[in-house]
């Protein structure tokens, strides 16, 4: 199975090295960078539709599973021991910056940021669909930071000593959906390894995010849960089980044709072995020539069955059913959504 070679992932895996630590900068890249409060501010988590969403598309999503299939290593046990260590760091920090959200929200024009925040989420959905984009847009933190210079407003500044703790569960709802993603893809990752088409689950991720987006923004004309939908479909038609045909037994069954070739040259016993037999009978001068016209035939059975088997090969090469795990933008043929 090859491996990811997005240009963010690689800079990620090169900083950080190892998959689990890749594993946790993904996950934890929304508390981070500012996401994930905005989220919080926008009102984003109010309710189970939007805690999942949250949870599926912000801490899971594509590059979670990237991540799993394609660089984790080890036994579903050990994967899931590190996916609930990481969970044990990632939830009370969402709980934290949830709680302090409520203090950044009295310094805040809800309507000015509101805005931002649907513009992050679009920013980051634009990037997770092609790399090629991402390189013109601003990261999200820079779109964040813009923001909260755009909607400062001192005048109703308050510090919030109790929180509200529907607001905190919510958050860390939200941040262990996205743990309980990452562990349902380590348990069934031997079966999705080879069998998930990563650029088309990358893709669908990136409209749903979308989806999300509009909704925060207010623009979706309905109350549905389309981010999800979008999700749930994306995830079917990724699922791809004929991927993980091995091609190695295509190989095999060209090379057996290619030998029944060979198996069909004359033997001894044959009608043309008896026909040199019967010049040497005969006591003709013709037995030299039988004997080149058999090896001539021979030759040409031998090289025919080596053609076919070279071609097989390389057909088999050109052909290999090798699972996409790139990212588009690099040169190499790509399908056509992509």
């Amino acid at each position: 199975m090859s491996v990811s070679r997005h240009p963010v992932a690689l800079r990620l895996e090169q900083q950080v090295g190892g998959a689990t630590r890749l594993l946790a900068t993904v996950m934890a890249l929304p508390l981070v960078d500012g996401i994930f409060p905005a989220l919080i501010i926008a009102g984003a988590l109010n309710s189970v539709t939007g805690i999942l969403q949250t949870g599926l598309l912000i801490f899971g999503g594509s590059a979670t599973v990237a991540v799993i299939l394609a660089e984790m290593e080890g036994s579903r046990r050990e994967q899931l021991t590190s996916i609930l260590l990481l969970g044990a760091f990632l939830i009370p920090v969402a709980v934290t910056e949830a709680a302090i959200a409520e203090t950044i929200e009295t310094l805040l024009n809800f309507e000015v940021f509101h805005r931002f925040a649907g513009l992050v989420i679009l920013a980051v959905a634009a990037k997770t669909a092609s790399s090629k984009v991402g390189e013109y847009l601003p990261s999200p933190s820079v779109i964040i930071g813009l923001g909260l210079v755009a909607s400062f407003n001192p005048a109703g500044a308050e510090l919030v000593v109790s929180p509200d703790p529907s607001r905190l569960i919510n958050a860390g709802a939200a941040a262990g959906t996205g743990v309980g993603f990452a562990g349902a893809v380590a348990i069934f990752a031997p079966r999705l390894r080879g069998n998930v088409d990563i650029d088309l689950f990358r893709f669908g991720s990136s409209v749903a995010l979308g989806m999300l987006a509009l909704d925060v923004l207010g623009l979706m004309p309905t109350q549905a849960p389309v981010a999800l939908g979008v999700l749930g479909v994306t995830a079917l038609f990724a699922f791809d089980p004929g991927s993980a045909a091995d091609p190695e037994s295509d190989v095999a069954a060209d090379a057996s044709s290619a030998g029944a070739e060979f198996d069909d040259a004359p033997t001894v016993g044959s009608p043309s072995s008896r026909s040199v037999d019967d010049a040497v009978a005969d006591g003709g001068d013709d037995v030299s020539d039988a004997v080149a016209a058999e090896n001539g035939a021979g030759e040409a059975v031998v090289a025919d069955a080596d053609d076919a088997t070279d071609a097989a090969v390389e057909d088999t090469d050109d052909d290999s059913p090798e699972p996409g795990y790139g990212y588009p933008g690099e040169g190499e043929s790509r399908a056509p959504w992509l």
